[in-house]
């Protein structure tokens, strides 16, 4: 018990710092996201808060920082315009729908968590998760290029333009100098405490927070606690025809947010080497979105940029992402005025260094040692990311996967032929047995040649779904329509279950009673530990 209390205490002042970084960090973020979402800036910054702090205290993965994300602000675009539509001019009609359609969204996402869907992550390949972090760099990089225009979306020139990249340059200079002279201080939070010092004693004229947020519309980060939207009940009539309007977009928002979440814990997984909980995070994504949705919040998920920022400052624990939410939730109500001061050159030089981290250069090195599949699964998801969103090019990256891999084994199916005896013809089957292969498999017959017994032997194949079943029963029906007989021997237990809940006329002709331990092996693989090769039979 000592040593533990111990471990955590060590790491506590590298999650405390590593959260003070973060939360500088996610003031511009979600600012900007409220901003995409046509929101005001408090509804972000409260997201950010509200999210970060429920998911930190009860997520399925310590270390992941979570809060309002541009995934989830382009699609709510729409959906706050067309809410706004709906009513008179001034009634803001459309924040009310959000908070309703993020209720809706975390309760589809707690749904998700309680029947256990997070496990399918698992199905997601690693060419996939190449694609998703290079596609999400890519899109963090060019989301920061945003920052180099002034607020009539003009690139800068000049002077402003050299101090912002001298600026973002150093800041970048730091994190990358600063672990090679000691790793006791934070790269991140000294980068930006630096560049401020030398912005505001320097008296330069740049782009802070503070302007970022008045050149966007706002009035600055001010801003009291999170109030209970009693309105929401009042604005927004509870009836079929809104379940209709929202319900599309709940359902998009909670798949991209638990996809962008999910995602983004394999990746954490990955850097600290250890293990999180997908279920337990997509009940606490819900359950935060509920919240956030009854308070004022535009919803969220999990943030790659940000949680990449924590664990590379050390962030391994629950406290950092408390630190970071409690931090901002401060910065609203006390520190608003500091923050405004902070220069934004600063915070694109971390996101910068994120981008560079984040980017697995590696899949440059082996794009021609790996299958062309693969290749072409890698470069889809990342140009799909980066031009649509990181649901479709996920869902687009599975599906490409799947299909190839239910193309290379549809063409290992075999069949090798022989004749007994007694005149007996056998087929021995190699191979799975599913709606890919039935073509191939059907190909490997004769009926009207064959002899009059006919015996197919499926000890080294497995009957995979309902295309098999229907195969294997017209082979049959086939054979008993030309006058001839034909038995199935060797089929695994799992496999007879299917064929006889499909059709009681397999009873009639699978062989039961079976005296060969190929059969044996297949059915106890556990008795049969080694190859079927290397037994004597």
């Amino acid at each position: 018990m000592t040593e533990f209390i111990r471990k955590r205490a060590a790491n506590a002042k590298n999650d405390i710092l590593s959260g003070i970084t973060v939360a500088l960090a996610l003031v511009p973020e979600a600012v900007a996201f409220a901003f995409v979402a046509g929101v005001d800036p408090l509804v972000g910054l409260y997201a950010a808060f509200m999210i970060g702090f429920i998911t930190s205290m009860f997520g399925g993965r310590p270390g992941m920082i979570s809060g309002a994300t541009g995934a989830l602000a382009v699609v709510m675009v729409s959906l706050v315009a067309e809410g706004n539509a709906m009513g008179a001019l001034g009634d803001n009609l459309g924040l009310y729908y959000l908070f309703a359609t993020v209720i809706l969204m975390g309760i589809i996402q707690v749904l998700a968590g309680v029947f256990k869907l997070g496990k399918f992550v698992r199905l997601i390949p690693h060419p996939v998760m190449m694609g998703f972090v290079n596609g999400l760099a890519i899109v963090i990089f060019l989301s920061q290029l945003n920052m180099f225009k002034d607020a009539d979306g003009d690139w800068f020139s000049g002077t402003q333009l050299y101090t912002m990249l001298a600026l973002v340059g150093l800041t970048m200079a730091i994190m990358y100098f600063l672990p090679k002279l000691t790793k006791k201080l934070p790269e991140a939070l000294v980068g930006i405490l630096v560049v401020s010092a030398i912005v505001i004693f320097g008296d330069l004229d740049v782009a802070t927070v503070g302007s970022f947020i008045r050149d966007g519309g706002g009035e600055g980060l001010k801003g009291g606690l999170p109030q209970f939207q009693f309105d929401i009940f009042s604005k927004v009539p509870f009836n079929l025809q809104t379940l209709k309007f929202i319900g599309p977009y709940a359902l998009i928002l909670a798949a991209i947010g638990l996809i962008e979440s999910l995602m983004t814990l394999n990746l954490v997984d990955e850097l600290t080497e250890t293990r999180g909980n997908a279920n337990r995070e997509c009940m606490a994504q819900g359950g935060a979105n509920i919240v956030t949705g009854f308070f004022g919040g535009m919803g969220g998920c999990a943030m790659i940029g940000q949680s990449l920022i924590n664990i590379k400052s050390g962030g391994r624990t629950r406290l950092s992402g408390i630190v970071a939410s409690v931090l901002l939730l401060v910065f609203i109500l006390f520190a608003s005025g500091f923050i405004e001061k902070v220069p934004i050159a600063a915070l694109v030089g971390v996101m910068f260094m994120v981008v560079i981290g984040t980017f697995a250069w590696s899949s440059f090195r082996i794009l021609n040692k790996i299958p062309v599949s693969d290749v072409i699964v890698l470069v889809a998801v990342s140009t799909l990311t980066v031009i649509f969103d990181l649901a479709i090019a996920v869902i687009a990256g599975v599906i490409i996967s799947a299909l190839v891999f239910s193309w290379e084994n549809a063409k290992r199916i075999r069949a090798r032929k022989r004749m007994r005896e007694d005149g007996t013809k056998v087929y021995e089957i190699w191979g799975p047995l599913f709606f890919g292969s039935i073509i191939a498999f059907n190909e490997k017959f004769d009926v009207k040649n064959d002899p009059d017994k006919v015996e197919i032997d499926f000890v080294e194949s497995r009957v995979s779904d309902h295309s098999a079943l229907e195969a294997i029963l017209n082979l049959v029906n086939k054979y008993e329509e030309a006058g001839k007989t034909i038995k199935l021997k060797h089929l695994s237990e799992d496999c007879k279950v299917l064929l006889y809940k499909a059709n009681p006329k397999f009873r009639e002709v699978i062989v039961e009673a079976v005296d060969d331990p190929r059969y044996h092996l297949a059915e106890d693989p556990e008795k049969f530990p080694k190859p079927l090769s290397e037994y004597s039979f």
